[in-house]
């Protein structure tokens, strides 16, 4: 298992629609971890990249409905 920690930022707050959407995302097999900052704007999403890919998860995230607009990896939202 390789684990990647990917950060998004999204323009607007999440529908409590996409709110519930986001919530069956840990179903998703290689779907680790999910972490709001609301503050910021931002959502790190944790995964496994040996069951996706960054295109895989940014997908789900629009499919959800998250304005997702943005990515890093985690060092380079650190930097």
């Amino acid at each position: 298992m390789t684990t990647v920690e990917i950060v998004y930022r999204y323009t607007a707050p999440p529908t409590e629609q996409t709110a519930r959407a986001l919530a069956h995302a840990h179903d998703v097999y290689g779907i680790r971890q999910l972490r709001f900052d609301r503050e910021a704007r931002k959502l790190r999403v944790e995964y496994d990249a040996t069951r996706l890919n960054a295109a895989a998860v940014l997908k789900l995230l629009h499919e959800a409905g998250l304005d997702a607009i943005e990515e890093q990896t985690a060092a380079q939202a650190a930097a």
